[in-house]
């Protein structure tokens, strides 16, 4: 709904679609297919046992 309206606007073009919080590995395909731009994936890579391994799964998918 949000990219629609966007859309109709004529925004979509100037505006950055950001998702924070409950972003990992799992969840990022997700919202990346409903249309985000950018993810902020804090906890699940700053939290993680190896941040560099988080990193690579979430660019992975």
């Amino acid at each position: 709904a949000l990219h629609r309206m966007l859309q109709e606007r004529g925004l979509r073009q100037r505006v950055h679609v950001q998702v924070d919080g409950g972003i990992n590995a799992a969840t990022a395909p997700v919202v990346i297919e409903a249309g985000a731009d950018v993810l902020v994936a804090g906890s699940a890579v700053f939290g993680a046992e190896d941040p560099a391994a988080a990193l690579r799964a979430l660019r992975s998918r």
